[in-house]
């Protein structure tokens, strides 16, 4: 049973996770939108996921990061000016126009995604330090159902507001969401765990030493688990379009509709996890994943009715929001002391670079073979994922310590 004085970690934990995803959802929603209506390639919309990149590339910081979460005081500081920063930036890129400003924009959006990806290293290391393993599954459900809830602001909430209001009025509003989501954080009085402790320096090459010191397997599980669905998240706002959906119902069927069902389904998840065990609910959501893959395959078919595509939608972001929690929680579990930020990074890192990849590429599948090829590919994708599973996930993982310490 958890402490009364000590449940505040959870609302603080989902909250933090809320002030990131909202601006990162807009903008990677927006825009591709935007972009297919003015007729752009769907390679074009694919290579715009190049912004990402500040999220492959923070586990060359999350090191330094490490060496200065000594307290939680400095966890906290790391955090909050991380988030003022990506504030600023966000109303920064409000005064340009995105029609003849889109460069300047990019490289403003760069900036952004930087403080958002070292708030991130800093919120990961508190949530490590701050939840027990038998707290993993819901704390990472938190996790996962913040980045959902900010999403639906992000993407669905904010793209039909941006229909009505416009670009700089968006961004002033966008900004004045991350300072709100911080509060709780000001508020949080809680050390974390181990505060206090001696802790070697961490070096730049512990995320090289994490998988060759017995993870090693591991790296095939972060490379596979997420690939058989990303295409298809990457491309279902291209192919809503195509199908004669408009802006505000591109909005709302896949920001609001299909991020709620994300959130739902990764507190599920989280359950789902604590009770069947790591391992079991791996392959259990990667079911899921395959059911996906399956239904947009026949979809891509022929123009499927609303509901069918709600269904798929549900499933797609279902199996998305599932699938997160299971990659978190088996993370956290893997973290050696003192090198949480970066081990925990350099994993989340490893399934960021390979969904970056499949996302641009399935820009270029799909121009060349369609959407239907391209489902097709992910259903394969899904198949080589289960023989991964069974490959690398050893018979006996962290479940049973962490059954026993429920």
């Amino acid at each position: 049973m958890m402490k009364n004085n000590n449940w505040t970690k959870f609302p603080t934990l989902f909250c933090l996770y809320i002030a990131q995803s909202i601006p990162m959802s807009f903008f990677s929603t927006v825009i591709p939108v935007i972009m297919r209506q003015e007729k752009y390639s769907l390679e074009s919309i694919g290579l715009l996921q190049l912004v990402k990149l500040p999220w492959i590339f923070k586990f060359l910081w999350a090191p330094a990061i490490d060496n200065l979460a000594r307290s939680t005081r400095r966890i906290k500081g790391m955090i909050i000016f991380s988030e003022l920063f990506y504030a600023a930036v966000i109303l920064s890129i409000g005064l340009f126009d995105l029609q003849t400003d889109f460069k300047l924009i990019v490289i403003f959006l760069i900036a952004a995604f930087i403080a958002s990806a070292t708030q991130d290293i800093a919120v990961d290391i508190f949530a490590i330090l701050q939840l027990k393993p038998s707290e993993r599954s819901f704390g990472n459900s938190m996790q996962s159902a913040g980045s959902f809830v900010g999403s639906l602001f992000g993407t669905g909430v904010m793209l039909i507001a941006y229909y009505y209001f416009g670009w700089t009025a968006l961004l002033h509003l966008l900004a004045l969401f991350v300072l709100i989501a911080i509060i709780p954080l000001l508020l949080y009085r809680q050390p974390v765990r181990g505060e206090g402790e001696p802790k070697k320096r961490v070096a730049l090459a512990e995320f090289y030493r994490f998988f060759t010191h017995g993870n090693a397997r591991r790296l095939l599980v972060l490379v596979f688990y997420y690939a058989g669905i990303i295409g298809i998240l990457t491309m279902l706002k291209p192919w809503l379009v195509d199908m004669g959906y408009n802006i505000k119902q591109i909005g709302f069927m896949s920001g609001i509709f299909g991020t709620s069902v994300g959130a739902c389904t990764s507190l599920a998840g989280g359950f789902i996890v604590k009770k069947a065990g790591r391992r079991n609910s791996m392959f259990l959501f990667q079911s899921l994943c395959l059911a996906t893959a399956t239904l947009f395959f026949f979809m891509s078919m022929h123009r499927p009715a609303p509901l069918a595509v709600y269904a798929g939608i549900a499933m797609l972001w279902g199996s998305y929001g599932m699938a997160t929690v299971a990659i978190y929680t088996t993370s956290m579990d893997l973290v050696r002391h003192g090198r949480e930020g970066t081990d925990f990074t350099v994993q989340i890192v490893v399934t960021h670079l390979s969904s970056l990849v499949v996302a641009v590429s399935s820009g270029k599948i799909g121009d060349a073979i369609g959407y239907t090829g391209l489902f097709g590919i992910e259903i394969i994708v899904c198949l080589c994922t289960f023989a991964v599973l069974l490959y690398a996930l050893p018979k006996k993982t962290s479940d049973e310590q962490t059954r026993s310490i429920n």
